[in-house]
């Protein structure tokens, strides 16, 4: 009975160890989390639509070509590939080392050589997932844009009250309504101001100077991320961080509120640190995340300053 329950005991170190593997390849900690949050009032509850889905006949029209984002799409086959491989190979030492193996079968249960395999098959995986996910090159913030590069997001189904093909039009023309010297331009410089600070409030566990660019929901949501990150002993680093793009993705108002939802593509070396020993505890020093997420900006309507709302993941 000892030498059973050693076993079992093998087996269950053994998927819990790959469990936090296949955890750390997704682990993101930047502002947000990584997760949707937050509120878009009355499209809370549906996807941010790209600005390239459904492009209206006002605006220029892009030509789908190959981009690092497209390439990253054979990422979840190949982690669903070598995950079902791995529980495969980790059911089948299971049931061996149970005593199931039927007749003729192997038996004899697992042994360390198993456990060294699941370990070295797992840090395989591991770095091959991270690999597939480091970036491209970026322009860091302030130094200009690859212009050239066309970016071709998922495009994803939408329904609203305007067509999705004019909505950013029809939603530019209500703002300047209120305010007539609203820039599309200048907003996207304003909310990659927005992007930065908050990152860096965030880095530094102290959301106070930033307070002002949150709506309460934001700031509560965040704020809870910064306690626990307290509470642990640990800071998130974000470095090295480069904006490839932000683009103006939808456009509307509502109960006397603008809203303007911005698609962000970035990428950022994005670790955390155990405040005692500097050790990194999640996350890579030197292999970038790239990402791309929708940020969605309000105010009441007229001249007055935007607020983040909502983060909306891709």
């Amino acid at each position: 009975m000892k030498k059973h329950l050693v076993k079992v005991f093998a087996v269950v170190a053994a998927v819990m160890m790959l469990s936090v593997t296949a955890l750390e390849l997704n682990a993101e900690a930047r502002a947000g989390g990584g997760r949707t949050s937050g509120s878009r009032g009355s499209r809370s509850y549906s996807r941010p639509v790209s600005p390239y889905s459904q492009p209206s006949p006002s605006r220029q029209q892009v030509a789908p070509a190959p981009t690092p984002y497209q390439q990253q799409a054979g990422g979840g086959f190949m982690r669903s590939l070598a995950g079902g491989l791995m529980g495969g190979l980790l059911g089948g030492i299971l049931f061996r080392s149970l005593g199931f193996a039927g007749p003729g079968g192997m038996g004899g249960g697992i042994g360390l050589f198993e456990i060294l395999l699941l370990a070295g098959i797992g840090y395989l995986i591991y770095r091959f997932v991270r690999k597939q996910r480091a970036s491209s090159p970026a322009t860091p913030y302030g130094q200009g844009g690859h212009q050239g590069d066309t970016v071709t997001p998922v495009s994803y189904g939408y329904q609203a009250n305007e067509p999705a093909s004019d909505g950013v039009d029809v939603g530019l023309a209500h703002v300047r309504q209120m305010d007539a010297s609203f820039d599309e331009n200048r907003f996207t410089d304003t909310a990659m101001d927005i992007f930065f600070n908050i990152q860096g409030g965030w880095m530094n566990r102290n959301l106070s100077p930033v307070s002002g660019l949150l709506t309460d929901e934001m700031k509560r949501i965040l704020q809870e991320d910064v306690d626990r990150l307290l509470r642990d002993r640990q800071v998130n680093r974000l470095e090295n961080i480069a904006v490839r793009k932000v683009e103006v993705a939808e456009v509307w108002q509502e109960s006397g509120q603008d809203y303007v939802t911005a698609l962000i593509y970035a990428n950022l070396l994005d670790y955390t640190t155990d405040d005692a020993t500097g050790a990194v505890v999640s996350g890579s020093k030197t292999e970038p995340v790239k990402f791309e997420e929708y940020w969605t900006f309000t105010r009441p309507v007229g001249n007055n300053p935007w607020r983040l709302s909502a983060i909306h993941q891709k």
